[in-house]
């Protein structure tokens, strides 16, 4: 592919995960390639952006009125994405955000509002989404070969708690409320919205544990409106896992390992006396080296550079959004919330 050919991508924001962002697929992807960035400390990231290559700009003004930056990549503080996707796509730039999306439901229809108002392409940081193991999950809950599914279990955990500045701006609880429900269990919520469906209703209990900086455990109980019940849980001060499991009247599926990289599935027994039956051998696909951050951005760049549809449709961005606006109330609250969307 020629030069001309890939989107040209501006990062915002250029800490640790901006820098992550960049480096899966600088110089690797024949659809995108980061030609500057903007950061409010860019003394920090000098030699990054160097090595990169990739200019630095003054200001987020600058970034937008430059007519050779097709799309602008946000990975910056979570309440300054709406103001931002707005200013981006009314300049006519695609844009694709780190997650959350927004804070708030209205500040979502914004920001969509405006995206599809300037014909570009909107997406969100939901890199899980586009791993082959999840794409295994939702196509045996779709196919109905799970048989009705009665349940859908997560789990996300990191230690990154122990490892974080006093001085971040993730420790805001206005910028990420609810324990980590926005810095972990968005992750979590989305891939249920995508394999499951709409959420009607989220019960949201943080708690502070072993971190050293507040709530560091989120836990949610949801209810979707095609009667599927679900738990997620979710840590920042616990070891580093992930699970998604989802279970059918017919089987049993996972996505396991923090990697995403193990796949099972088991098919249910059947008889009277399923539940002394030997259990079948697992069906187990692995998928190993994969890096979903890479698809999530190689995919908003062809869409941008085809026409193609949204990567991830907008109106289960806004459901998220809106999901996780009733887990931040439940928590307030300590009571059910009924989602409105």
């Amino acid at each position: 592919m020629k030069e001309h050919d890939m989107l040209r991508a501006a990062i915002v924001g250029l800490g640790s995960w901006g820098q992550v962002l960049v480096t899966s697929v600088q110089g690797k992807s024949d659809a995108l390639r980061f030609v500057a960035g903007h950061t409010r400390t860019p003394g920090k990231v000098e030699g990054f952006c160097r090595d990169k290559n990739i200019r630095l700009a003054g200001s987020f003004d600058e970034i937008l009125g430059d007519p050779t930056i097709d799309a602008v990549v946000l990975a910056t503080p979570n309440s300054q994405h709406a103001e931002q996707i707005m200013r981006a796509a009314r300049a006519g730039k695609h844009v694709f955000v780190e997650k959350p999306f927004t804070l708030e439901s209205a500040g979502a229809r914004a920001a969509i509002d405006a995206a599809t108002a300037a014909g570009v392409v909107l997406s969100v940081g939901f890199n899980r989404r586009f791993h082959p193991s999840v794409r295994q999950l939702r196509e045996r809950v779709r196919s109905g070969v799970l048989g009705v599914i009665g349940a859908i279990l997560s789990e996300l955990t990191a230690t990154t708690a122990f490892y974080r500045s006093g001085d971040s701006w993730r420790l805001l609880p206005e910028e990420e409320p609810a324990g980590v429900l926005a810095g972990i269990g968005i992750h979590l919520v989305d891939s249920m919205i995508d394999i499951i469906g709409r959420i009607a209703e989220v019960y949201c209990v943080t708690a502070h544990r072993a971190g050293p900086h507040g709530d560091d455990t989120t836990s949610l109980l949801l209810k979707f409106e095609n009667g599927v019940t679900g738990h997620t849980f979710c840590s920042n001060a616990a070891t580093r896992n992930y699970r998604l499991a989802a279970y059918g009247s017919k089987g049993f599926a996972e996505v396991i390992k923090p990697t995403m990289e193990t796949f099972r599935f088991i098919p249910a027994v059947q008889g009277r006396a399923s539940h002394t039956a030997h259990i079948p051998e697992p069906e187990v696909i692995e998928t190993h080296g994969f890096s979903s951050i890479a698809e999530e951005l190689t995919q908003f760049a062809r869409c941008a550079l085809d026409g193609r549809r949204q990567p991830i449709p907008l109106d289960e961005i806004l459901h998220g959004v809106c999901v996780f606006e009733a887990a931040v109330e439940s928590a307030r609250s300590g009571q059910p919330v009924l989602v409105k969307s």
